[in-house]
């Protein structure tokens, strides 16, 4: 596979709707860029009908997953950052009922949702996330492609091996990065702290004015996806009849306080009296909102991915909440470059697809990406920085992916609570020592990983084919 150098922090933070960034946005994605392909070869016209293959690990837990429904919407022209939701499951229901697809919102042919989406579970090659898009055209004659989703709504073509949805002209970032020892050396031959230095590279491809406007975009997705799990009852979809909790947890913090925009809402919690045991139910009542929607089929942010997209979110709220009541947008732009910077390294030396990694590529990167930001936000070194994300992966090695019932929700939604709070110990145990003298380089971590991840058995790779996903049914929940 293509070895990135250089990723942006929005590569690595992106848009995007639950409950899975591999299984769902990689998919959407995926269905979005064949659309492109056959309207660039002047087939697009022409198609007469269309089928949708899903191998390995997409066939697997895909119908949990919502890849199906996915490939159906990119098919249909939606984008998953700027859809209105509401529009979801008429859509869904629509082509259901009438056995009708809206090509790309241009062209409705025939398509029966039963029988023109299959589900083989057998894996390719290539990657475990495989998915293959066929059109019969007019003369008789198909056009087919296969892509790949690779973690964190990456998508990429076999044949050319170039990852898609990253940023263009990456190349020409003035710090090229691929390890945390050449992160740490620019660090101090620049005399900068690492999000100055990664702040750099982003400048180098967009205005400061863009990297202010991103910044702000995906922190209000954050903000509103932990609101709206904070503010919404009942249980979450799929058939396992998981309880909400979020809204609880939420009603029993918050007490008799009102509040009518997030921006008072976060005032109302600064008020709150916190001691360590409400620290602990904020913290995670900040991540499980967040996942709560992700499964939902709600959007969140991709951090890296969406199954874990509720570490991050919750460790900056508890900066902002709880240790740092005057801060402002300049800390939620330090902590979301350090954040991003660091997913970028796991990216780089091993994976964040938890098809190929476990759930240690997804919460173990989240939380290190988490621990590392609120490290720097609390005045640590970049020594300090590195050891913190070294710390937070490493007691998440190992970890694996294994989905009951194929749905984003058991273990996952309270693995991101268990990540934001291993996440502010790593900061504090790291803020505590003198990383100059740390025994395990962050680069051996994540080397680590990568092995650990190859031998992994593929039953705990995110197939529902073993650990929890065959010792809880659904008779059970």
């Amino acid at each position: 596979m293509k070895k990135i150098e250089c990723i942006s922090i929005f590569d690595m933070l992106k848009v995007g709707v639950g409950p899975s960034s591999s299984h769902t946005l990689g998919p959407w994605r995926a269905a979005q860029s064949w659309i492109t392909e056959l309207k660039s070869a002047n087939v697009f016209d022409e198609i007469k009908t269309i089928t949708i293959d899903l191998y390995g690990s997409l066939s697997l837990t895909g119908k949990g997953h919502a890849s199906d429904i996915a490939c159906l919407l990119g098919l249909s022209g939606y984008d998953p950052v700027t859809m209105d939701l509401t529009l979801l499951d008429p859509t869904i229901e629509t082509i259901k009922n009438k056995n009708q697809l809206n090509l790309n919102g241009e062209k409705i042919i025939d398509f029966s949702f039963e029988e023109q989406i299959n589900f083989n579970k057998n894996f390719l090659e290539f990657h475990p996330n495989g998915m293959k898009f066929t059109a019969t055209l007019s003369n008789e004659t198909q056009k087919s492609a296969k892509f790949y989703s690779i973690g964190g709504g990456f998508i990429v073509k076999e044949e050319t091996q170039d990852i898609n949805n990253v940023e263009e002209n990456i190349d020409n970032f003035p710090y090229q990065i691929s390890k945390a020892t050449e992160l740490l050396d620019f660090c101090k031959t620049e005399n900068k702290i690492i999000s100055e230095i990664v702040l750099e590279n982003e400048r180098s491809i967009r205005t400061d004015k863009e990297i202010d406007a991103q910044i702000k975009q995906v922190w209000e997705v954050m903000l509103e996806s932990m609101y709206i799990g904070c503010h919404t009852e009942g249980t979450l979809p799929g058939g396992l009849n998981v309880k909400r909790r979020a809204y609880e947890m939420h009603q029993n913090l918050i007490g008799d306080q009102t509040y009518n925009s997030h921006d008072e809402w976060i005032n109302s919690i600064r008020n709150t009296e916190v001691k360590f045991r409400q620290i602990l139910k904020w913290v995670s009542t900040y991540a499980i909102s967040v996942n709560e929607v992700n499964a939902s089929l709600g959007r969140v942010v991709t951090a890296p991915t969406n199954g874990s997209s509720g570490t991050v979110p919750a460790v900056l709220m508890y900066y902002l909440t709880i240790e740092n009541h005057q801060a402002s947008f300049k800390e939620i732009k330090q902590f979301m470059l350090v954040a991003g910077e660091i997913g970028s390294l796991f990216k780089k030396g091993a994976t964040i697809s938890a098809a190929m990694g476990g759930c240690q590529a997804e919460i173990g990167v989240s939380s290190a990406m988490a621990a590392g930001a609120l490290t720097e936000l609390m005045g640590g070194t970049p020594e300090q920085v590195l050891m913190a994300s070294e710390i937070a992966m490493e007691h998440h090695l190992g970890l694996t992916c294994d989905p009951v019932a194929g749905l984003v929700q058991i273990p996952c939604i309270e693995r991101n609570a268990m990540g934001a709070i291993k996440a502010i110990n790593a900061a504090e145990i790291a803020l505590a020592s003198d990383a100059s003298k740390a025994k395990v380089p962050l680069d051996k971590v994540i080397e680590t990983m990568w092995e650990t991840a190859k031998d992994m058995n593929s039953k705990y790779k995110e197939t529902s084919e073993g650990g929890l996903a065959v010792k809880v049914y659904l008779s059970d929940c």
